[in-house]
């Protein structure tokens, strides 16, 4: 069975910066692929940014400790390259069934034989995707939660087809990694996670975007009646509106309703969460 010593993360949005930061940070060496120079740009700030939190949040965490971090991620906007010598492929791409599985007939074909694909797939099957990767033996979900030095969950699904030591292979690396690895039995779209997040989340956008409340007020109400330390639209800003639009506007005509509600009173005006500055709320920018 492949050792995993290099690592490529495919997608360098709010999630997938995270997972080959904690990576690095976890002593292996890592390529964060993107898909322009202009993107890899803002990874770097990305990574800059995680540099400091780590610093701030995470016990050990010293600037020399961030800064070999940072030392150990390649940025590649060359698919070919970025994964040509790697053990295991992460892929966090957009959440949209079309654009991963053009993700993975691509890397298919470039990535070496070893190589182990993994999903970081939100709530799509990893059946879904697996005839497009060449290799559905060597396939399966790895699901992070957000903020991930901090939330260190890790979900590990395969297919009927996953090799059950390429399961176990994988599950080593997320207890590698600093994650505590949650076999899933069985194919569930939305993991455990967001089978749980998802109808919560939803629910809350339907209130607002129904006009019943305002989202501070939604949010108000869930930590004052509950004690959760946060409300779903504070929760929607830490994971970015890019993600919940896409799931929503894939969804059912009411769905798609509250995605087009999302896209107009926020996306469209560059209102995409905290890392942009602004969602639901405002927040301030790191210089």
């Amino acid at each position: 069975m492949t050792q995993i010593k290099k690592v490529t993360v495919l997608g360098t949005g709010v999630l997938g910066s995270q997972i080959a930061f904690q990576t690095a940070y976890s002593g292996f060496d890592v390529t964060a692929y993107d898909i322009s120079a202009e993107v890899l740009d803002q990874a770097r700030k990305r990574f800059a940014v995680l540099a400091t939190t780590y610093q701030d949040e995470v016990d050990g965490a010293t600037a020399g400790k961030t800064a070999e971090t940072i030392g150990r991620i390649a940025l590649s906007a060359d698919l070919g390259e970025a994964v040509a010598d790697a053990d295991l492929v992460i892929e966090a791409v957009p959440e949209v069934l079309k654009i991963k599985q053009d993700t993975y007939q691509k890397l298919g074909k470039l990535a070496p034989a070893r190589t182990i694909f993994a999903t970081n797939s939100s709530t799509l099957l990893p059946s879904d995707i697996k005839d497009f990767t060449g290799r559905p033996d060597r396939f399966l979900a790895l699901h992070f939660a957000n903020r991930v030095w901090k939330f260190n969950t890790a979900e590990v699904m395969g297919t009927p087809d996953t090799d059950p030591a390429v399961f176990e292979t994988v599950t080593g690396f997320a207890s590698q990694i600093g994650m505590v690895p949650i076999p899933i039995h069985k194919e569930k779209a939305g993991y455990v996670l967001n089978s749980l997040l998802v109808p919560f989340l939803n629910a809350a956008a339907d209130l607002a975007a129904g006009g019943y409340a305002e989202p501070e007020d939604v949010d108000k109400v869930w930590r004052i009646a509950t004690g959760a330390p946060m409300g779903p639209f504070q929760i929607y800003d830490i994971i970015g509106l890019n993600t919940p639009y896409n799931i929503l506007s894939h969804g059912d005509a009411h769905a798609q309703e509250i995605a087009a509600w999302m896209k107009e009173n926020y996306i469209d005006k560059g209102r995409l969460g905290v890392a942009s500055g602004a969602g639901f709320y405002t927040y301030p920018q790191a210089d």
